[in-house]
């Protein structure tokens, strides 16, 4: 069981990377939030994976206090995209 989650690990590691690399190098303000969200998606993912690992559960609260952040932020993006159009 160890060895599976050190390995989804691994795969969101990778993920993450991947969408640094779009928030750095994405053409458009949309391309770039959508990696942000990304990025917090896998970070939640991150935290209930190292929650399992390490038996904190107190990783659980953390996860859903981002998950939540990266609502916000999203709702703000849209808002601010929608203000500028009109």
């Amino acid at each position: 069981m160890t060895e599976l989650l050190l390995l989804s690990a691994t795969g969101l590691m990778l993920s993450l990377f991947l969408g640094l690399l779009r928030v750095l190098l994405g053409p458009s303000a949309g391309d770039r939030m959508l990696a942000t969200q990304l990025i917090g998606t896998v970070g939640v993912g991150m935290l209930l994976v190292l929650s399992v690992l390490l038996d904190e559960p107190a990783l659980i609260d953390v996860a859903l206090l981002l998950a939540l952040l990266a609502a916000v932020a999203a709702a703000a993006f849209t808002g601010q995209q929608e203000a500028r159009h009109d």
